[in-house]
């Protein structure tokens, strides 16, 4: 399975599949998996298989990575769509992020094919990851059975991630009135809005998390008035919040309300933090195998999962969406290995608690 993975990303790498463009990847998987006798389900560019027919009294694991990509940044001095293989290194677009990751549960995947585990296996390749988009995985979940623990394949080392940060992008309107520059007249609505960004600048909120610190909240985009002698009435602020597994983002958003002035209208509610309960059987598997584990700050499919979750895969997120994108050949080989390891260890353990 490793060289046939690594054939397979090399196909996905020459497959431009940027977000919301993933037909041809799509295919790709489609037809690999098909190739080995598996049945694919697919949804608009989401791709999902059983490996044996599903039993309802079997607790469900979901192996879940994406195919779509980032574009290429103008620092690749490579061709970001050549596969090109050197010192051990697979270059090319999409290989670390989150390809090895994909290809390298796949490997797995097939290895448990008509396997009698005592858990549901269900690959998941998922869309439109990196904008976190509609027509991505969270399109597809109410198609899918419930999972007891879903892996995420993304570029981590193989430690896991047990917990994930989740994000809320909030737009923020102070508002004061009108008037004419050269006389004392309005209320300057960009000096009011002052009085919120000092208190954005050195905000705390009130509940830490264990893996993931305190959750973090920055003003980055600003917009006030229209021409020099106006008072202007209006001042519009963006605050990037990142959410720990401490907060709901509706307990989030009520903190910042009761501390700010602003008007404070979040665009989205649907990009929540995740941790893995205590009570999961995964902290047995990860303590036997003595993995490590940590909070992440970035964000994966895990914010759109509802059910518990751990990320986990090859490469290193510190390449993702860097020039000259790459992932060693080894790191496939042994990611295929590590899932394999993985659930075999939770099969055992499952067994031994019935």
């Amino acid at each position: 399975m490793y060289r046939d993975a690594i054939e397979l990303l090399s196909q996905l790498i020459q497959t431009p599949s940027f977000s919301k463009e993933e037909r041809a990847s799509s295919e790709l998987i489609e037809d690999f998996l098909i190739a080995r006798g598996v049945e694919v389900h697919r949804s608009g560019n989401n791709i999902w298989a059983f490996a044996s027919p599903f039993d309802r009294n079997k607790p469900t694991i979901w192996l879940n990575s994406h195919h779509d990509t980032v574009k290429p940044n103008s620092g690749y001095s490579i061709d970001p769509f050549f596969p090109l293989v050197q010192d051990g290194k697979l270059f090319g677009l999409g290989s670390n992020d989150a390809g090895g990751c994909l290809v390298s549960l796949i490997g797995a995947f097939v290895q448990f094919l008509e396997i009698d585990l005592p858990v549901n296996l269900i690959l998941i390749a998922s869309a439109e990851e990196e904008i976190s988009g509609k027509n991505g995985i969270s399109s597809v979940i109410s198609q899918l059975p419930p999972c007891d623990l879903a892996i995420v394949g993304e570029p981590t080392l193989m430690d896991v991630a047990v917990a994930e940060k989740g994000l809320m992008v909030i737009d923020a309107k102070v508002t004061g009135k009108a008037g004419h520059a050269a006389r004392e007249e309005g209320i300057n609505a960009i000096y009011l809005a002052l009085e919120d960004l000092g208190k954005i600048k050195s905000f705390k909120f009130k509940r830490k998390s264990e893996f993931l610190g305190e959750t973090k909240v920055s003003a980055t985009v600003i917009h006030a008035g229209q021409q020099h002698n106006v008072v202007p009435d209006l001042c519009e602020f963006v605050l990037d919040v990142r959410v720990t597994d401490a907060y709901a983002l509706e307990e989030a958003l009520a903190e910042l309300k009761e501390n700010l002035n602003a008007t404070l209208e979040p665009r989205s509610m649907r990009l929540q933090s995740s941790n893995l309960p205590s009570e999961n059987l995964a902290w047995q598997v990860i303590a036997k195998l003595g993995l490590k584990t940590y909070g992440s700050p970035t964000l994966s499919d895990q914010a759109l999962i509802p059910f518990p979750s751990i990320k986990m895969g090859p490469g290193d997120s510190a390449r993702s969406h860097t020039a000259d994108e790459y992932i060693y050949l080894n790191e496939i080989q042994e990611g295929i290995a590590g899932y394999i390891r993985f659930i075999e260890t939770y099969s055992e353990l499952l067994k031994k608690t019935n």
